[in-house]
């Protein structure tokens, strides 16, 4: 019998944004932000979307409500990102869902198309037993990404100091990458520079796979 997962979106968003010197997630992005953005993006696509912040939690919330999603603090994100993929991951098990598209808010929202081809693959891909798809640009890996149920496990019960590529290179056959054609997923803010390169439509630089 056929699978259909259960989706929830997650938007790492517990940054601190040192080499931007302001919060990514709150940086202008067409008619909202990079969160704002994300927010909206998965929304179409999920049963719900969940925020994870650190510091900055207080910042983030009246966008986070305002959109309808949900906020959860990271009370490490000083440890890094992958802390605070734990944290939405067993937030998305919690609250009985079995998939997860996972957004950095660090880079700008891909395209609503490239996230419909990302779920449509996902669950196509589910029934194969495979179990996560990342999409892939330039011959780069990039985010958002849709990971199931046992994926999700590993993750979780990985130690702290791991770091999320050392457990997809586990799996890899596990995984399906899914070219797309969709520069932002692989475009890393990181500076000001990066932020005006952007804007001003020239080429976003690729993140590394």
């Amino acid at each position: 019998m056929a699978r259909s997962p259960s989706f929830a979106g997650v938007i790492l968003a517990a940054g601190e944004s040192a080499r931007m010197g302001r919060d990514k997630a709150l940086l202008p992005w067409h008619d909202t932000t990079f969160l704002g953005g994300a927010i909206d993006l998965l929304n179409p696509y999920t049963e719900m979307v969940i925020v994870v912040a650190g510091k900055n939690a207080a910042a983030l919330e009246p966008l986070v409500y305002s959109k309808g999603a949900f906020l959860v603090v990271n009370p490490e994100s000083e440890r890094g990102q992958f802390s605070s993929l734990q944290v939405g991951l067993s937030e998305v098990l919690n609250r009985g869902r079995d998939a997860a598209i996972v957004a950095l808010v660090d880079h700008p929202p891909a395209r609503l198309e490239t996230v419909d081809r990302l779920r449509a693959a996902f669950v196509e891909a589910v029934n194969r037993d495979q179990w996560a798809v990342i999409p892939e640009y330039g011959g780069k890996h990039g985010h958002p990404v849709a990971l199931g149920r046992e994926i999700i496990e590993f993750f979780l019960k990985a130690p702290r100091t791991a770091i999320a590529r050392e457990i997809e290179h586990a799996h890899q056959d596990r995984i399906q990458y899914l070219a797309v054609n969709d520069p932002l997923v692989v475009a890393s803010v990181d500076t000001p520079e990066d932020y005006q390169r952007l804007i001003a439509g020239a080429a976003p630089s690729l993140g590394k796979s």
